[in-house]
């Protein structure tokens, strides 16, 4: 399912009404255990476009602490 919200993330991209109605949509079809690699991924790939949409909805991307 990750490949799937990543691929319609990508072609919303160009307007942000739809790509934060699909980001709203991806998160609740995503597992927990994915989740983590989708927020960096789309912070990486969207988060010159669309930074404030990322933070209201998945949150900050903040450094993991070292194990």
């Amino acid at each position: 399912m990750l490949d799937y919200v990543k691929t319609i993330l990508q072609k919303v991209s160009f307007n942000r009404f739809l790509f934060e109605r699909e980001l709203k949509k991806g998160l609740a079809y995503l597992l927990p255990e994915e989740l983590l690699d989708f927020k960096v991924w789309c912070y990486a790939k969207f988060g010159h476009l669309h930074q404030a949409i990322l933070l209201r909805h998945v949150g900050p991307l903040a450094l993991l602490p070292n194990a």
